[in-house]
């Protein structure tokens, strides 16, 4: 009987999620009247056909004030949107992988300044490729890099790794092995040249960087990466809805994910390239439902605590939301920083933006999009799997216009 206890006991637990709790958004100073517009939103693109469905979720003071599933899952089927189905996060992986590092930067096992090459010594002695001419269909030659890249470029998107044609064109045959390979397939990505200086530019970019940051927290923490979010992020935040690879039951939560064509919306090819069985890439691979990546949201409007759980310092995440890379570098949007590994609004005004300065975070190419306002203690969420750009300011607006006190 003992036995059957404990086991009672490990299962009720497991299967027990720590979400936020949900309060009048009154207490907490929204409105409920005005939240009620990013459902209109919503609506209005799942009437024009945009997207299938959404959820959306904003919380203010760690309390969740508006939850809302709209929509379908899934076209074909008509299976209804859930507030707990899963979407793939696509780029919003990235801060959790920049959570990561900070973590290791936290214990002086990584430093920011650190050469690449003191973890993956093919970065050493990089060379850069230089346009021949102004011809966009131009080949290039090579000349030495400055200087070697750093852990910084790689959090700010400034290193010039696989960030363009020149560099794409060379690591691709690498990269098609990630799934194979796993993260190992960056081991030999310095023999492929850089974009441009590191430092000399922001160029995104969307693979690389950060799956050779994910190797750097295998190679300085000892562990898999995936073994490393789930011990040391997932699991003290108890978030269970939240994997690079979806079991059965957590398929069926699967959001589907489309284009937007002139034909209407039409089923991704290949929507999970990103996530795989061995391949665990903090550069767009995580898959999770809006309540628990909530919780990670949450954690860094809490300046690096959430409940009783501390993952850092409250001066790292001030670091970590610090405008590292300015608007005016080559490559930046006007009133738009970066951080270290999240944009960071500089200038509202200059954006034409409802968002306050020092509003943070970073979005999915499949239409994933998160806020974080340390200054209203205020975090948003959009999840859909249509990349509507346009919709993301429309959010921030709604969600920025409903703040009553």
């Amino acid at each position: 009987m003992k036995k059957l206890f404990l086991l009672l006991t490990a299962v009720l637990f497991t299967n027990t999620f720590a979400f936020a709790e949900t309060v009048n958004p009154e207490s907490v100073g929204l409105s409920s009247e005005r939240l009620e517009r990013i459902n209109v939103l919503m609506q209005k693109n799942i009437d024009a056909g945009n997207i299938s469905g959404a959820v959306t979720l904003v919380a203010r003071h760690g309390k969740i004030a508006h939850l809302q599933a709209q929509g379908v899952m899934d076209l074909a089927s008509g299976k209804p949107m859930e507030t707990d189905s899963v979407f793939r996060l696509a780029s919003m992986s990235k801060p959790v992988g920049g959570l990561a590092i900070m973590m290791l930067v936290e214990e002086g096992k990584v430093r920011l300044n650190d050469p690449v090459s003191d973890y993956l010594p093919s970065f050493r002695n990089q060379m850069v490729a230089m346009p021949r001419s102004n011809d966009p269909d131009a080949d290039y030659y090579a000349v030495p890099s400055e200087r070697e890249v750093t852990i910084k470029d790689l959090l700010t998107h400034t290193s010039g790794v696989m960030s363009g044609r020149f560099s794409n064109s060379v690591g691709r045959s690498l990269s098609a092995t990630r799934h194979d390979a796993g993260l190992t397939w960056v081991d030999e990505l310095g023999s492929a040249p850089l974009e441009f200086q590191p430092g000399s530019r922001w160029a995104y970019s969307a693979l690389a960087g950060f799956d050779v940051l994910s190797r750097v927290v295998e190679i300085a923490s000892g562990q898999n990466f995936n073994d490393f979010l789930k011990q040391r992020v997932f699991g003290p935040l108890d978030m269970q809805e939240t994997f690079f690879w979806p079991n059965s039951d957590q398929r069926q939560k699967l959001v589907s994910s489309y284009n937007l064509t002139d034909d209407g919306l039409q089923l991704r090819n290949n929507p999970d390239s990103m996530s795989g069985e061995r391949y665990f890439s903090a550069a767009g691979g995580l898959m999770s439902s809006v309540e628990s990546y909530a919780r990670f949201a949450m954690l860094l409007a809490g300046e690096g605590q959430l409940d009783e759980t501390r993952l850092l310092g409250t001066r790292t995440m001030e670091v970590m939301r610090s405008e590292w890379i300015p608007d005016t570098l080559p490559g930046r949007n006007p009133g738009e920083g970066y951080g270290l590994s999240v944009r960071v609004v500089t200038d509202p005004i200059a954006m034409g933006s409802m968002l306050n300065e020092d509003t943070f975070g970073w979005s999915g190419a499949y239409g994933t999009h998160l806020i974080v306002d340390p200054q209203e203690d205020l975090i948003a969420l959009m999840f859909i799997q249509t990349p509507i750009r346009s919709m993301r300011p429309e959010f921030e607006s709604a969600v920025m216009q409903a703040i009553i006190d």
